[in-house]
């Protein structure tokens, strides 16, 4: 395929990687817990752990769990916000020889229960501010090892303590649950430091994580991520970055505002594991909603990179004090998982002197396939060219390659692209091309000089503040309503989250109300799933088979 697109390519940036110089990702990891050691790796509530510290604590935290007898490959959830703890179960899940299956802490009961089943985990480690949720499924799945951890148990003493009592008693954080057989964190640790980690051979073959993302139909399933996927991903990255890092002046070692939460893939890759090949110092912040409270982290530290999507950059450039931060030092702002709209881009800009550097990616490509070059000085609007190693085709409806210019479907191929969907052959050979490329279900433009623009979804996705929401999900949990004859969601544009879902409901139940609806799906529907808007109707719009037209439910929206 002829690569035209690298005659834009930014000085500096090679055409390939070299994802070989690793044997696995692990081995990425401990090449720098070995020459970084005494570098501080993360910071969260000013508690900071070096690179050694978290060599230590997860060769503690790996040996514990290969002592309860998983077997190599064995899938192990983590299900937690940014705290310290997350890094280092990361390092030891992966050390240990097992397959990461990352969580949304904010899951309700039905959706921890799916995707417990479906990656048939069997050990998960939780921050007990959510073990409730876990209790109430515990007994439907395959868990056999539960281990529960405080927001405080890697913040010292007193501090710990402190911020314990804090969660459990004064903020009510913590609803009482019941996990008879858990595990507390700090006695895994304690555990651990008696016993060893043993070896094991992991190979770019091996499944390094198990990434839950609704794929291009709406189901929830893995995109299986193997450690040549996020390798390649995290070194394409870095090669990406060279132009913005090399900009005057020097730094030394970079600090990476982590404010996306781990268990999302562009956080993981983009933060997580870039910072640690880059013996860099990641901010974790837990809740980056508390938009002061970021500000106020954020003011102690002199930030190198801000990766984020649209409504974060928003709220941080809507809070007063964010102004007077120093961004002498700001060299990489990365906006992805939504578009970022370009009046927020100009702002932005404006405020940090640091423009938004506009990518894509899906789980299913370890996330980035696209970027625009890290040393533009403008916002483009285009989300950029192939990273290096990286091929993108622009499909028809047959699978044949669309002249330059014409819109097509946005295939990608490199060795970031998925091994497949865990355990669903039939979704996975959906989105397959025979020669290798993964369909997108985004419909794209590229030009002759390589950049490429997003112009519309195939699929009826809905962008929530760079989450994707399926209306399949939606629905089929509305449709269980008691109350509820039939029903469709779509997405409308939203000044905050880019889209938020609209709801239409025809009523089996005269009495049913928009709050009834609504407080059932709070109980059904991690957060930025839930409608923001319901309209009752006395019918929808139909297909002469009787298929319910979402198409035409948007089209009322845009005349609208």
């Amino acid at each position: 395929m002829d690569k035209f697109w690298l005659q834009s390519y930014p000085k500096g940036v090679p055409a390939e990687i070299n994802y070989q110089q690793y044997t696995s990702l692990v081995h990425m990891l401990e090449d720098s817990f070995q020459k970084y050691a005494a570098r501080k790796a993360y910071v969260c509530m000013d508690k900071y752990l070096t690179y050694g510290e978290v060599d230590d604590l997860s060769k503690k935290f790996g040996a514990w769990l290969q002592s309860k007898g998983l077997e190599k490959g064995a899938r192990v959830a983590i299900m937690m916000p940014n705290v310290l703890q997350y890094p280092v179960v990361i390092a030891a899940v992966l050390r240990a020889g097992y397959t990461a299956v990352n969580v949304n802490p904010l899951y309700t009961p039905r959706e921890l229960e799916h995707q417990l089943n479906d990656s048939g985990a069997e050990a998960i480690i939780i921050l007990e501010n959510f073990a409730t949720t876990l209790q109430q499924v515990l007994s439907k799945t395959k868990i056999k090892h539960v281990v529960v951890t405080s927001m405080g148990d890697l913040l010292g003493g007193l501090k710990g303590t402190i911020v314990n009592f804090a969660v459990r008693h004064i903020k009510k954080m913590v609803p009482e649950f019941s996990l008879p057989t858990a595990i507390s964190f700090k006695k895994v640790l304690a555990d651990g430091a008696s016993l060893q980690l043993k070896p094991v051979t992991i190979t770019h073959d091996d499944i390094a994580f198990l990434q839950y993302t609704g794929g291009t139909t709406g189901v929830s399933k893995g995109a299986t991520l193997s450690h040549r996927n996020v390798t390649a991903n995290v070194l394409q990255n870095e090669a990406w970055a060279q132009p913005a890092l090399n900009k005057a002046p020097k730094v030394e070692s970079m600090t990476i505002v982590c404010a996306l939460p781990l268990y999302h893939i562009f956080a993981l890759t983009s933060c997580c594991l870039m910072g640690t090949r880059l013996g860099g110092l990641n901010i974790l912040i837990p809740n980056p909603r508390d938009i002061p409270g970021l500000v106020k982290t954020l003011s102690g530290h002199q930030i190198s990179m801000l990766p984020a999507v649209n409504t974060l950059y928003n709220g941080l450039l809507n809070n007063p004090d964010f102004a007077k931060l120093d961004f002498s030092l700001l060299k990489a702002c990365n906006g992805g998982g939504t578009a970022v709209q370009k009046s927020v881009a100009e702002r932005w800009q404006a405020v940090t002197g640091c423009p938004i550097i506009e990518g894509y990616g899906l789980s299913e490509t370890s996330p980035v396939a696209t970027c625009n070059p890290t040393d533009s000085t403008v916002f483009s609007g285009t989300i950029g060219l192939p990273l290096p190693s990286t091929e993108i085709a622009i499909l028809d409806d047959a699978g044949n390659r669309v002249p330059l210019g014409e819109p097509g479907e946005i295939a990608i191929r490199g060795p970031q692209t998925m091994v497949g969907y865990w355990n669903r052959p039939d979704e996975t050979e959906k989105v397959m091309t025979a020669d290798g490329f993964f369909k997108s279900g985004d419909v794209g433009i590229m030009e002759a000089n390589g950049f490429i623009r997003v112009v519309d979804r195939k699929k009826d996705m809905i962008l929530v503040s760079g989450f994707n929401v399926y209306p399949n999900e939606i629905e089929g949990v509305v449709a269980g309503h008691p109350g509820v004859l039939e029903c469709a969601c779509i997405g409308v544009p939203d000044a905050n989250s880019g889209e938020a879902v609209k709801l239409y409901v025809v009523k089996k139940d005269a009495q049913l109300t928009d709050d009834q609806l609504m407080t059932y799906c709070k109980e059904q529907l991690t957060s930025y799933k839930k409608p923001k808007y319901i309209e009752f109707r006395t019918e929808l719009p139909k297909s002469n088979v009787g298929k319910i037209l979402r198409r035409e439910l948007r089209d009322e929206k845009k005349v609208a």
